[in-house]
């Protein structure tokens, strides 16, 4: 059955690199699918991009790497088998969260699709609030300068007392 293949439709191209052993038959199954989303465990940094947790897979698996993720209380390497079920618990930047796994995906999807693979705790989203709140209510730090940079005579002012005492006990 081997032709050339510029005369060959494509369809007829991948069955036959199937028969001949390369390349097998990709199947389509829409994101979110059952087929998907099943049961079957997946690694913890691919579960974690494909949730759309992290950017990147490379980003989600230095994050576990760094002990910023927690499967059920526990420290776990990237390659950690993620399951249905499991009590994740993650902090990116200040933000604490606390998921529970309700589905698998191998691969990104749409960001609908994807926050159906976890549900947030309520003490989670509590926390999440109460944070945010004490963070818009905190003060500027900036506001708390006067004057920004000190100036080079203030500067030198400042060098004067240091010169002075070449130790820091007190000798009188």
């Amino acid at each position: 059955m081997v032709c050339n293949p510029s005369i060959m439709p494509r369809a007829a191209q991948r069955v036959e690199r199937h028969l001949l052993g390369r390349n097998p038959i990709p199947t389509q199954t829409p994101p979110g699918s059952p087929a998907q989303t099943g049961s079957a465990a997946v690694r913890i940094d691919k579960w974690l991009w494909a949730a759309r947790l992290y950017k990147t897979r490379s980003l989600a698996s230095e994050a576990v790497s760094l002990g910023r993720v927690q499967i059920n209380g526990q420290d776990v390497k990237p390659a950690r088998e993620l399951k249905v079920g499991d009590l994740l618990r993650l902090r990116q930047g200040h933000v604490q969260r606390e998921l529970v796994v309700k589905g698998m995906s191998h691969q990104r999807g749409p960001a609908p699709v994807a926050q159906r693979l976890y549900e947030e705790t309520p003490q989670s989203i509590q926390s999440r609030a109460e944070a945010a709140e004490r963070a818009r209510l905190a003060p500027e730090p900036a506001a708390t300068m006067e004057h920004g940079r000190p100036t080079k005579q203030q500067r030198r002012d400042l060098q004067k007392g240091w010169d002075k005492r070449w130790s820091a006990s007190v000798d009188d």
